[in-house]
Order: structure tokens, then sequence, then C-alpha cells
């Protein structure tokens, strides 16, 4: 019995992946530098939360003095919105899961 298959070819229909050095360059660039860059957690202010609150929530959530709480909660407070903590993205999300216990308002930028 003849090979039904005898006739077919075997092809790469994959097409070589075209290497642009200039794209590549840039794009590990801006890999090392988001690596790189410190991320940052950013506390919001609101109408919701007491003083009394936003401070204890902070020296839970950062392990920092009483002092330092308010310092940051009168930031917060006056200017509407402050960093309260620079590091990795892993410690800025355990952080930052602390103080969304509350539902306090925040953000972590890159």
């Amino acid at each position: 019995m003849p090979d039904p298959y005898s006739d077919f070819y075997i092809i790469n229909a994959l097409p070589e992946p075209v290497k642009t050095p200039d794209v590549d360059v840039l794009e590990e660039t801006e890999e090392k530098d988001s690596v790189d860059t410190p991320w940052k957690l950013i506390l919001y202010d609101d109408d919701i939360h007491t003083f009394d609150e936003v401070i204890d929530q902070l020296i839970k959530a950062l392990g920092c003095s009483t002092a330092k709480a308010e310092e940051l909660t009168l930031k917060v407070h006056n200017d509407g919105k402050a960093v309260v903590f620079e590091g990795s993205f892993e410690e800025c999300l355990k952080i930052n899961s602390v103080l969304q216990e509350i539902q306090l308002i925040t953000e972590i930028k890159g």
C-alpha cells in the first residue's frame, strides 16, 4: 500500500524572529530602571477616618513611632496625600494591605 503522506513536505511555518537592537536595548533599560527604582506607597486624605484611626493604622502597618505616624497623618491632611513608605513592591503590598484593613485610600507607584 502506498504511503498517503509521501507527497507532503514538512515546512517550518514559524518565521524567524526579527531582532531590532534599538528596541531590545530600550526594553532592557526600562526593565532595569523599574527594578532599581523604589516603589512608593501613597496615602490619600479622606473625610471618613479620624486622625487617631489613621495614626493607629500607620503604627500597625509601618511599625513606626507615634510621633512619625502623627507627622505622616498631618502631612496627608494638609497636602491631601503623602508618601508613607518607599521600598520594594512586595513591601508596599504588605503595608498597603494593613492600611486597607480600615479602607484607607492608598496607591502604589513605581
